[in-house]
């Protein structure tokens, strides 16, 4: 018996998406923007030179951007040494659940609501029910928006008010933000837990807490105690599955919010470096047959919805430096396959999310090029490698 690491980098996409037009996504590709944008010295902040990335690269990252796009990738030219692809979805949808679910095995069977982009996007009698269950006479912002931007706009009058501040995006979500410890961390996630049942009615995928510190005079910005209150899968997933077959399930960042808790043992959170640590941990201790199941969610976060193209390929050296300490935990015969669950192009006009393909690479079964596979193959073959009856949800990718 064996174990499994499924390491999702939030919306390291790689272009090519065939409906990429239906979104308003032609032409956007993460990688491939970020490395000829660092190979043209447009991505020198804080960092210099060509994209380096030389274990995922070694592993087949470069070969799975060419493959999924046909884009140049400059500095990442490596001869792939494990297993190594691309991945399409086809739930309709380039957001955080849906495309985990879709690796998980579980595809959105569904189409997402989502609020129209118009001042105001919420319906008033939600407001009402999102202010009475907040104990106050209103709420503000109520429209799309940048997170970052809108604590910047709203945080003061939110302090005077006291006032949640509710906003939205193209993905199909409600997302409330509130100060920590004026309004209180607690009292925000009641809240969110108190409109959820009503938003998954609606087929909206996620209510998320967004908590916030600072003041008017030092600035605000979000801490890490956000918590994302999601629709539960249609279907029982990987991690279910595995979780039948009487294994244990490792979920490292927000998987457990993804999964609404479902398939789930043990639980770690924090910033990516935190994370990292975490991952790290388990590659030294998880036991024989088990899943871990990742993401790390700051290149999306904190670098692809503000359009900070350095900073985004600060985030990629960096993961990819911390990765020879995570290989040397794995023992003969695990599999680690890395992959991500959307696109986030820092290039990209706007501040949302892109549809792309997503990279495959994995450690653990040597060379094998697995050309350009479904997102449901990914769970597949973690299901195939722990032994896990995954009842015709995708194909093993295994040699």
């Amino acid at each position: 018996m064996t174990r499994a690491f499924l390491i999702v980098m939030d919306s390291v996409g790689c272009g090519g998406a065939p409906d990429a037009a239906d979104f308003g996504d032609e032409g956007a590709n993460t990688l491939a923007h970020i490395a000829q944008a660092c190979a043209a010295g447009r991505a020198d902040a804080g960092r210099s030179g060509p994209l380096r990335m030389p274990v995922l690269d070694g592993l087949g990252l470069g070969a799975a951007i060419r493959l999924a796009s046909g884009a140049e990738t400059p500095g990442l030219a490596a001869t792939p040494t494990g297993l190594w692809g691309a991945a399409t979805e086809v739930s309709r949808g380039k957001d955080t659940p849906t495309g985990h679910w879709e690796l998980a095995g579980v595809p959105v069977p569904w189409e997402w609501t989502t609020f129209p982009d118009t001042d105001p996007a919420f319906p008033p009698d939600l407001l009402a029910e999102m202010a009475r269950a907040a104990g106050t006479e209103g709420t503000l912002c109520n429209t799309h928006a940048s997170g970052t931007e809108v604590i910047e706009r709203f945080g003061a009058e939110h302090l005077r008010t006291g006032w949640p501040i509710c906003y939205t995006s193209v993905d199909s979500v409600l997302q409330i933000a509130a100060h920590e410890e004026a309004f209180g961390l607690d009292r925000l996630l009641d809240v969110c837990e108190t409109l959820a049942p009503r938003l998954h009615a609606m087929k909206v995928g996620r209510v998320i807490a967004r908590p916030f510190l600072g003041s008017e005079a030092t600035g605000f910005a979000r801490t890490q105690n956000r918590r994302d209150f999601a629709i539960a899968p249609p279907a029982p997933t990987l991690c279910d599955r595995v979780q039948a077959a009487g294994r244990r399930v490792h979920a490292i960042g927000k998987i457990k919010d993804i999964f609404s808790g479902r398939g789930i043992d043990t639980v770690a959170k924090g910033s990516d470096a935190a994370l990292m640590e975490a991952l790290i941990a388990a590659g030294q201790v998880a036991e024989e047959g088990s899943l871990t199941f990742a993401n790390f969610v700051e290149f999306d976060s904190l670098y692809g919805h503000r359009r900070d193209v350095a900073g985004y390929a600060r985030a990629l050296e960096w993961f990819d430096a911390q990765l020879p300490r995570f290989l040397a935990t794995l023992r003969p015969g695990d599999l680690a396959i890395f992959t991500a669950d959307h696109g986030n192009d820092p290039t990209w006009h706007g501040t949302e999310h892109t549809r792309e393909r997503v990279p495959v690479v994995g450690y653990g079964v040597g060379v094998h090029e697995v050309g350009i596979v479904g997102f449901r193959d990914v769970g597949a073959t973690i299901g195939a490698h722990l032994g896990v009856e995954m009842f015709d949800m995708g194909k093993a990718m295994l040699p």
